[in-house]
């Protein structure tokens, strides 16, 4: 049976849910939906970086330094945030402080954001094989890679790393 999905409202700047749709319908029409993104962060400040499998149904292979992915179909975001950090990083209980609550739109894909950070000291699994390999990166050079264009980073969380309330959070810059 196919996964289903909250699909959203393109014009409620608040993100209203206003049905639902299987997932590869979704994708295939370019459906505007719901997603979490977690930022992963170290006691020290070290962000988690990670290359995602080639098997994603959106940019298989390229680097992503948050853990996140689509609400289903009546699922609360911060539990779907909490069970997709759980899934892809194995990692269970933390407390998520909200981040950003946003639309993101471009060329593959359009979906109302549900950010959050962490703080994480302890070990990282690759739980459902979302994830091919994962390290630990200092923000500042984090920020200095994402500079590069040809550096294969997901589309989305590049745009929300360079948002004023995330750099100041993440590398200290004023907002």
């Amino acid at each position: 049976m196919s996964e289903v999905v909250a699909i959203y409202d393109p014009d409620d700047p608040a993100g209203r849910v206003v049905g639902t749709a299987p997932r590869a319908q979704m994708r295939s029409e370019n459906l505007p939906h719901g997603a979490t993104a977690v930022i992963v962060r170290t006691s020290t400040g070290e962000i988690y970086v990670h290359r995602r499998a080639d098997t994603k149904d959106i940019w298989p292979g390229r680097h992503d330094c948050a853990a996140g992915g689509v609400l289903q179909a009546g699922e609360d975001p911060d539990e779907a945030a909490a069970r997709e950090l759980a899934e892809e990083l194995g990692i269970e209980g933390p407390v998520l402080v909200p981040l950003v609550q946003r639309w993101y739109r471009g060329a593959d894909t359009a979906y109302f954001a549900y950010a959050y950070v962490t703080t994480w000291d302890g070990p990282v699994r690759f739980a459902d094989g979302e994830v091919a390999e994962g390290w630990w990166e200092q923000p500042a050079r984090l920020y200095e890679r994402l500079q590069d264009p040809s550096w294969p980073f997901v589309p989305d969380t590049r745009e929300l790393l360079q948002l004023p309330a995330t750099r100041a959070l993440l590398v200290g810059e004023q907002a």
